[in-house]
């Protein structure tokens, strides 16, 4: 990025990301997030031919986020889009090692990879607090091995960051660790802990392998985070209320915080409230649009989600229309007490392939 617009780019980011994440009223943080947007619209015509054989225009003076141009989500999989030269690449980040599905693939260098650190860290603590808890992650370790890496292994290695002494609940074969969790377990009783895994892993290799032993653990204080894999899932008649009545089941545990994000936009996620709601951080929001005209749809209405991030400069990933379907829930006015806008994601738009990190594992 260039020296005074990346100065402006900082500027801008700075102040996002440090003045409270959930504590702008929606007017005042679209203002702030559509200048940036303006911003990183002119690094990347800049830097990254196709992104300006695509948009060649300047901008006029935007305000609205479904004005700007944006990018289909499957064009990274298909091109290697990047706005920084071959010798700046920090890390090639793949959407899936799934056989027989396509990775997106994108491009870091060590300043994007370390604002998507620094951003995933400010946006969890808002909701598992500071503290390092003892951590079970609901994956193997082998996942870590893997010489190209994954948006699973990133999502692993970016949420231990959240715990201490962390402990993984899966053989390589996807098989339950049962020695391993209950230890765990013992070792933690009556004191909180931070479960992670990706959705479809949690459900299928946790939750239903504690359900076949009839094994029940004491951990009545933990919180799970979670995120993915819900197509799989919905197949097996499983919605978020069953996933959490299962974990209440089997483990105890009550604080069950779904989290939505993409591989192509890692860092910027967002996460369920108290009162089931996902909510868009200040470096962050969403676009809902009509699947047949590409409109923006009205509050209520399902459509296409598109999302902005404020994180990404190495490669142009800010503005990224999702295959993903849901609604608009409201703005500044969730009974949580969070503000800016708060929405759920209803489905996958049809024939699309299933995303990837957490669907690696199956199970008969």
């Amino acid at each position: 990025m260039a020296g005074n617009t990346l100065d402006t780019y900082l500027t801008q980011y700075e102040s996002l990301l440090n003045h409270g994440l959930f504590t702008k009223p929606q007017v005042e943080k679209q203002k702030k997030l559509t200048a940036l947007m303006h911003t990183l619209h002119v690094h990347h015509q800049q830097q990254c031919l196709p992104y300006r054989k695509l948009f060649p225009n300047e901008l006029g003076p935007l305000t609205n986020y479904a004005d700007f141009p944006y990018l289909a989500v499957r064009l990274f999989k298909v091109m290697q889009l990047q706005s920084i030269a071959d010798h700046e690449i920090f890390r090639t980040l793949l959407s899936s090692g799934t056989t027989g599905q396509t990775p997106a693939k994108v491009v870091l260098d060590s300043l994007t990879s370390a604002r998507q650190s620094k951003a995933l860290v400010k946006i969890m603590q808002e909701f598992i607090g500071k503290a390092r808890l003892p951590m079970l992650i609901v994956d193997s370790p082998q996942v870590l091995k893997n010489p190209a890496f994954s948006a699973r292994a990133a999502g692993v290695q970016g949420m231990a960051f959240f715990g201490r002494k962390p402990v993984y609940a899966l053989r390589e074969d996807m098989s339950l660790d049962v020695e391993a969790v209950k230890a765990f377990a013992e070792d933690n009783v009556g004191q909180p802990v931070l479960i992670f895994g990706f959705t479809f892993m949690v459900w299928l290799h946790f939750v239903q392998a504690l359900e076949d032993r009839v094994i029940r653990l004491p951990l009545e204080q933990g919180i799970v985070i979670h995120s993915g894999g819900w197509k799989k899932l919905a197949d097996k008649q499983v919605n978020n209320a069953t996933f959490k009545a299962g974990l209440k089941a089997t483990c105890g545990i009550a604080k069950v915080h779904n989290f939505y994000g993409m591989a192509e936009q890692v860092g910027s996620v967002f996460v369920e409230c108290e009162k089931g709601h996902l909510h868009a951080p200040s470096v962050a929001d969403i676009v809902i649009r009509n699947p047949y005209t590409l409109a923006e749809s009205a509050c209520g209405e399902e459509g296409l989600i598109q999302v902005i991030s404020a994180l990404p400069t190495s490669y142009p990933g800010y503005s990224i229309l999702t295959e993903d379907l849901g609604r608009m829930l409201g703005e500044d006015n969730c009974l949580c007490g969070r503000l800016g806008r708060h929405f759920e994601v209803t489905r996958r738009l049809p024939k699309t392939e299933i995303r990837g990190c957490s669907d690696t594992g199956s199970r008969e």
